[in-house]
């Protein structure tokens, strides 16, 4: 990673689990800082998916969100065409799984100055990115100013919420309960709990989570 080019800010986005809706959420987030007039990145440093022709991958919908390529987002040697972890992805396509060394060094920001630099990690924090390491190794080798941690708003949400917090302890890390009824009496009871009980920093608000990563 070029410390010269390290955005002013940098907010890794990791999951309590596959399918919460990390890229979602990280698109919307970029938009929103964007329209606010920031000038805002995206990177993926390694994706596996189900190669469907029409389907966008992550890459590409954050590199639509941000206004990037899809191969500045995830370098085209990090796509791996098969959903099962990266390393295990990259094995059963023959190819060399990453290291998190691998993973790190190849995290370029653009040349221009950038406000906020968004890294998504992949699955849940403790899912497999590279050989030597997991997304939570990711998050904290990255160094961020702050962590976006998504999970889902229902059932299991506070034991994998405090699972999440755990693994994520030494960093700064706000939680956002995506898919959040407000008319839902668990959902709402769930962000009681671990707001009043667990102490967490939680939110279910987009648009107040965007102000808390950008500053």
């Amino acid at each position: 990673m070029t410390s010269s080019t390290r955005p002013s800010r940098v907010v890794a986005v990791a999951g309590t689990a596959t399918e919460v809706g990390k890229t979602w959420v990280t698109a919307r987030l970029i938009e929103s800082l964007r329209a606010a007039g920031l000038r805002v990145a995206a990177r993926k440093p390694a994706q596996s998916f189900e190669a469907v022709a029409g389907e966008p991958t992550d890459a590409d919908v954050l590199a639509a969100a941000s206004g990037e390529a899809p191969h500045e987002v995830c370098p085209a040697h990090r796509w791996y065409g098969v959903p099962m972890a990266p390393p295990m992805a990259a094995d059963v396509l023959g190819l060399d799984p990453p290291t998190l060394a691998d993973l790190v060094g190849e995290l370029a920001w653009p040349a221009e100055p950038t406000d906020v630099g968004f890294v998504e990690t992949v699955g849940g924090v403790r899912s497999p990115v590279a050989t030597d390491a997991d997304s939570r190794d990711l998050a904290i080798a990255i160094e961020p100013d702050h962590v976006v941690l998504v999970a889902h708003a229902g059932l299991g949400t506070i034991d994998s919420v405090r699972l999440g917090i755990d693994a994520l302890a030494q960093l700064r890390v706000t939680v956002l309960l995506n898919r959040f009824d407000p008319d839902d009496d668990l959902h709402q009871r769930n962000l009681t709990w671990l707001v009043d009980r667990d102490g967490f920093d939680v939110t279910s608000d987009l648009g107040l989570l965007g102000g808390l990563v950008a500053r």
